[in-house]
């Protein structure tokens, strides 16, 4: 972390990396609930893809929250705009692709929904929209000051 933070802002921003952690623990035992136990179907449901969606939300609040408190006041560019936009529109791809066959834009019928390539390959599409996204929102490091030539 920059050296410009304050203890408090290095604490919030390992709070919140304890969130991105946490998330990405809940993301994957919703992408293989057998982790711990749990797949107890043979095909994807609605409370698996919501605890998936849950651990990527909680996932991508945590990394935007912990790079906010890295930005330390910093004003945003059209870079880091650019940024929050995708990690949102990022998680609405996954979201979308993940629920397609309950929302009816699948290809298959419920009670039997399966998560085909199209599904996945749309999740994870939206997982490295969001995660390019939180990298372009990291603030940039600045330049050191260049100096001058002597004659």
């Amino acid at each position: 972390m920059p050296s410009s933070l304050t203890p408090r802002q290095i604490t919030w921003a390992r709070r919140w990396m304890t969130l991105v952690i946490l998330g990405m623990l809940v993301f994957v035992v919703g992408i293989n609930p057998d982790l711990i136990g749990m797949n107890r179907s043979r095909v994807i449901g609605f409370i698996q893809m919501g605890v998936w969606l849950s651990g990527l939300g909680l996932l991508l609040l945590g990394a935007v929250l912990t790079v906010r408190v890295v930005r330390n006041g910093r004003p945003m560019s059209l870079r880091a705009e650019v940024g929050t936009r995708l990690i949102a529109t990022g998680y609405v791809i996954s979201a979308a692709a993940s629920l397609a066959d309950f929302l009816a834009i699948g290809s298959h019928r419920l009670p039997w929904v399966y998560l085909g390539p199209l599904q996945v390959a749309g999740l994870a599409g939206g997982v490295v929209i969001s995660l390019l996204g939180v990298l372009l929102y990291w603030p940039r490091t600045p330049k050191p000051p260049a100096e001058p030539e002597s004659a």
